[in-house]
C-alpha cells in the first residue's frame, strides 16, 4: 500500500471520525456517564452535587445487595451448568460421529436461540403451571419444579445451550480425532483419549461459549421476572427494574446496582482471558488433514432419541404451548377442540387494534434501528480501521462498551441522561428514546461486521476517487460503503430481529401509551389475557425469524446470480 493511499485514507477518516465521535457520545458515552454521576451524586437530577457518595454507600451497605448479587451469580453459574449438560454430549456426537439427519438437528437446535427468552418462559408457564397443559394431558403436576431456582436454571439453560452446542461442535470438528488416535496408540482407551486430549484442546471454544452463556444469564430480565418473582427469587436485573419502575423511584440505587452488574460482567471477561492465557492451544501448524467422522453403530438409535428429546424440550414444547394458548378461546376451557379458534389472532390483527399498532411500532423501530446502527457502525469502523492516532482506540472502546452493558443498565443510563429537568429539549417520553436505547444495545454488531469487512479492503479505490475530486464523505458512501454493504446488511438483519422484540429497555423507557411487541405481550399476561399475549408472541416469532431468514436467502440468491452473470 502506497504512502499516498494511506494519507488519503487518513484524511477521509478525519471527517468521519468526528461524526462517529459525536454519535458515540450521544448514544453510548453520555448514558454511561450519567450512571456513574447518579450513583456518586444522588441529587444531580436537581442540579446539585451535594452529598456525594451518600447513596452509593447506602446501596452498597444494604443487606439486600448481597442477596441480589449472590442470586445473580448463582443463576449465571446454574444456567451454565445446565447449558453444558444439554449441549456437551450433543456437540461431541455431532462433531466426531456421523449423526443421522445432522443438518436437520442443527436447524432445530438453532431455533431456541431465535425465540425471545421471555416468550419461551411464558410458554413453559402455560405448560407446567397447576392445571397447565402437561397436567391436563398426563395428570402430572410439575409446577413445583418449574417455580424453583433449579427450574429457572433449566429453562434458561434450554434457551442458551445452542450457543455452547454450535461453538463446541465446530471446535471438536477442528480438533478432530487424530490427536486422540495418537493417545490410543500409546495405550489410552477411547474415553481417556477424549478427556485427556480432545477435550483440553477444545477449552478455548468452551470457555468462550460459557462466558457468553453466563453473561446472557445475568443480563436476562424476562425469565427471572416471570418465574423468579413468584418464589421471591430476585436478581440484580429485577432489583434494578424495581428501583426504576416502582414507587418510590430510587434512581441512585438503580445506578449503583447497574455498576455492580457491569463489574460482574467485566470480571467474567477477565476470567476468560486469564484461563486462556495459561496454556497454548494451537493445533493447526501446517497442511490441514482430512477428518472422517466415525459411524455410530449401535449408538445410532439412542443418539437420535437424545437429539429428538432435547430438540422437543428446547424447541417443540415452547412453540406448541405458545400456539395452543394463542388458539384457546378461554384458558379455563383447556385443550379441547371446541375451545380452539382464531379469535385471538382476529382481535390482535383487527384494524386499529392495540396489537396491530404495537406490531407496527416494533417493526418501524426495528427497521429504523437497523438503518441507524448500520450507518453509525460503518462510519465508526471506518474511523477506527482507516484512522490514525491513538484516538481511534477510544472510538473502538466506546463502540464495544455496550457488549459489557446489560439491557437494563442501558435503559437506566438512557433515563438518567435524558430525563434531566434542566434539558431544554429531550427525546425522553417520545419514540426516539427507544431508538437511542436500541442503538446503544445493538451497536457492537454492525461495528464488528464492518471492521472485519474493512480490514479486507485496500485504500487504492478510495484514493482514486479522491484524486478524481470526490470529498471524503462522497468517497466513503460511493466507494467504501457499497463494498462492505453485504456484511452490513447481514448485521442489520440481526439488529432488526433483536430490536423488534427487545423487552427490558422497552418496558423501562417506552413513552406512556406507546406499546411494542414485548410491552404488549408482558402487559397482556399481567392483565390475564394470556391468549391474546401468546397470539402476539407467535406473530413475533414468525416476524423476527422468517423475515430475516427470507432476506438472507434473497441476498444469497442475488449474490449467486451476480457471480453467474459475471461468469
Amino acid at each position: 500500500m502506497s504512502r499516498g493511499a494511506t494519507t488519503v485514507g487518513a484524511e477521509g477518516s478525519a471527517l468521519l471520525k468526528w461524526v462517529s465521535t459525536l454519535s458515540l457520545l450521544v448514544v453510548v458515552a453520555i448514558p454511561c456517564l450519567f450512571i456513574v454521576l447518579q450513583a456518586v451524586f444522588p441529587e444531580i437530577g436537581g442540579g446539585s452535587f451535594s452529598a456525594p457518595f451518600s447513596a452509593l454507600y447506602k446501596t452498597l451497605a444494604d443487606a439486600s445487595l448481597v442477596g441480589l448479587a449472590g442470586n445473580t451469580i448463582l443463576l449465571g453459574l446454574g444456567t451454565v451448568v445446565f447449558a453444558v449438560m444439554f449441549a456437551f454430549p450433543l456437540a461431541a456426537l455431532r462433531a466426531l460421529f456421523r449423526v443421522p439427519g445432522a443438518l436437520i438437528w442443527d436447524g432445530l437446535l438453532l431455533i431456541p436461540f431465535m425465540i425471545p427468552p421471555y416468550i419461551a418462559a411464558l410458554g413453559w408457564i402455560m405448560t407446567l403451571q397447576p392445571r397447565g397443559y402437561l397436567e391436563q394431558l398426563t395428570g402430572l403436576n410439575l409446577a413445583p419444579v418449574l417455580f424453583s431456582v433449579p427450574g429457572i436454571m433449566i429453562v434458561m439453560g434450554l434457551n442458551t445451550f445452542s450457543v455452547v452446542y454450535f461453538v463446541l461442535s465446530r471446535t471438536f470438528e477442528t480438533v478432530g480425532a487424530r490427536y486422540a488416535d495418537v493417545g490410543r496408540v500409546f495405550g489410552a482407551n477411547q474415553w481417556r483419549s477424549f478427556w485427556r486430549i480432545t477435550f483440553p484442546l477444545a477449552t478455548p471454544g468452551l470457555a468462550a461459549s460459557l462466558l457468553l452463556v453466563f453473561a446472557m444469564a445475568i443480563e436476562e430480565y424476562g425469565t427471572p421476572a416471570a418465574l423468579g418473582r413468584r418464589i421471591g427469587f430476585e436478581v440484580l436485573v429485577t432489583g434494578i427494574e424495581n428501583r426504576v419502575a416502582e414507587w418510590p423511584v430510587d434512581l441512585p440505587g438503580a445506578a449503583t446496582l447497574s455498576m455492580v452488574l457491569v463489574v460482574m460482567a467485566l470480571a467474567a471477561f477477565m476470567l476468560q482471558r486469564w484461563l486462556l492465557e495459561r496454556r497454548d492451544y494451537r493445533i493447526v501448524g501446517g497442511k490441514p488433514q482430512a477428518f472422517e467422522k466415525r459411524p455410530l453403530g449401535l449408538l445410532s438409535v439412542p443418539t437420535v432419541i437424545l437429539f429428538g428429546f432435547v430438540s422437543f424440550l428446547a424447541t417443540g414444547l415452547p412453540i406448541l404451548a405458545i400456539l395452543a394458548t394463542a388458539l384457546s378461546q378461554t384458558i379455563s376451557g383447556g385443550l379441547t377442540l371446541s375451545n380452539m379458534g382464531l379469535q385471538n389472532f382476529q382481535e390482535l390483527l383487527a384494524t386499529g387494534s392495540d396489537g396491530l399498532r404495537a406490531l407496527g411500532n416494533s417493526l418501524t423501530l426495528g427497521v429504523s434501528t437497523a438503518l441507524l446502527a448500520g450507518v453509525l457502525g460503518a462510519i465508526t469502523a471506518y474511523a477506527v480501521v482507516k484512522g490514525r492516532g491513538r484516538f481511534r482506540i477510544v472510538l473502538d472502546a466506546l463502540s464495544i462498551t455496550p457488549n459489557a452493558l446489560p439491557g437494563v443498565v442501558v435503559a437506566v443510563g438512557i433515563i438518567l441522561a435524558w430525563n434531566q429537568p434542566w434539558l431544554p429539549i429531550t427525546p425522553y417520553n417520545t419514540p426516539m428514546i427507544l431508538l437511542l436505547a436500541y442503538c446503544c444495545i445493538l451497536l457492537p454488531q454492525p461495528v464488528r461486521y464492518a471492521t472485519a469487512a474493512l480490514h479486507q479492503l485496500g485504500d487504492n479505490l478510495e484514493a482514486a476517487a479522491r484524486v478524481s475530486g470526490a470529498g471524503p464523505l462522497r468517497a466513503f458512501f460511493r466507494i467504501t460503503f457499497p463494498l462492505i454493504l453485504p456484511s452490513m446488511i447481514t448485521a442489520m438483519i440481526l439488529v432488526f430481529a433483536v430490536a423488534s422484540r427487545e423487552l427490558v429497555a422497552s418496558l423501562l423507557v417506552a413513552p406512556i401509551g406507546f406499546q411494542t411487541i414485548a410491552v404488549f405481550i408482558w402487559q397482556q399476561f399481567d392483565q390475564g389475557s394470556m391468549g391474546l399475549g401468546m397470539a402476539m408472541a407467535f406473530c413475533a416469532i414468525l416476524v423476527t425469524t422468517l423475515i430475516p431468514l427470507a432476506l438472507i436467502s434473497v441476498l444469497r440468491w442475488l449474490s449467486k446470480d451476480s457471480v453467474a452473470s459475471l461468469n
